[in-house]
Parts: structure tokens; C-alpha cells; sequence
């Protein structure tokens, strides 16, 4: 499968914990933080939930 790279780009203050809890799953902890993952369905899923705290390059 194709990987894609995913970057925070807003904080997560003020968010409701499970956008919070999908931040730390897809492995983001800090702002402007790059990390890579298969395009999986879940992967994309989870990337739509938390969209506007995130940047998608693939």
C-alpha cells in the first residue's frame, strides 16, 4: 500500500479527549510533528476524524 504523511498543524487544546486520544494514536504529540503511515482504512479514517488539526501529504 502507498504511505502517506501526516503533520499537525493545530494544537489540540481545547478539543474534545477523543480527538485527543486519535492525535496520540496516529503517533502525534507535538505541533508540526511529521509521521508516516500506511493509507489504510483505518488510518484514513482516523485522519478524517481529526482533518482540521491535520495535513495530509501522500
Amino acid at each position: 500500500m502507498a504511505t502517506i504523511k501526516v503533520k499537525q498543524v493545530k494544537s489540540a487544546i481545547n478539543r474534545n479527549k477523543t480527538q485527543k486520544r486519535t492525535l496520540e494514536a496516529l503517533g502525534l504529540k507535538k505541533l508540526h510533528q511529521v509521521v508516516e503511515h500506511e493509507a489504510t482504512p483505518s488510518i484514513l479514517g482516523m485522519v478524517a476524524a481529526v482533518s482540521h488539526l491535520v495535513e495530509v501529504e501522500k
